[in-house]
This record gives C-alpha cells, sequence and structure tokens, in this order.
C-alpha cells in the first residue's frame, strides 16, 4: 500500500522513526505507523505463538539481561525502598 495524503507523508517524515499516531476520521479508531523494521522487532508480542509461559518469562528475563538488568549498576534500584526517608 502506498500512502497518498501528503499530511501523513510529511507526519511521517518529521517522526524520526518515531511511531506515529493517525485516527480514521470516520471510525474515530485510533492507529500507530512504525517502521516495518521495529514492528518485525516486537511483532511477537502481538502473534499467536506456541510458546509457554515459562518459554515466554525465559525470553523476558534473556532481553533484560541484554539490556543491562542485572548490571551492578541496577543494585541500586532494588533496594530503592530501602534507602527512601
Amino acid at each position: 500500500m502506498t500512502i497518498h495524503d501528503p499530511n501523513l507523508v510529511h507526519a511521517l517524515q518529521q517522526s524520526a522513526g518515531a511511531p506515529v499516531m493517525v485516527v480514521d476520521p470516520e471510525t474515530k479508531v485510533e492507529y500507530v505507523i512504525v517502521r516495518a523494521d521495529l514492528y518485525e522487532r516486537v511483532k511477537s508480542l502481538f502473534e499467536a505463538d506456541d510458546l509457554t509461559s515459562e518459554e515466554k518469562r525465559h525470553l523476558l528475563a534473556e532481553s533484560g539481561k541484554r539490556a543491562g538488568w542485572d548490571s551492578p549498576e541496577m543494585d541500586d534500584y532494588y533496594d530503592y525502598d530501602a534507602h527512601r526517608p
């Protein structure tokens, strides 16, 4: 599908790759337009799959590790409430 609405094309160009929110003027349904490469990274969250809950938890934990959630700098967040006045 090709976009022909110049306002939408302009919004996509100005978004610097960020998602663009659009509303269907007739139905008032909201949509989010994201770049295809970004969608490919997260589409498994929206699609049915055969993973068990345990497999999903494992994948989420691995993702967190790659994001640095188990780095020593994050220890302050684990004890956050202990340091509150």
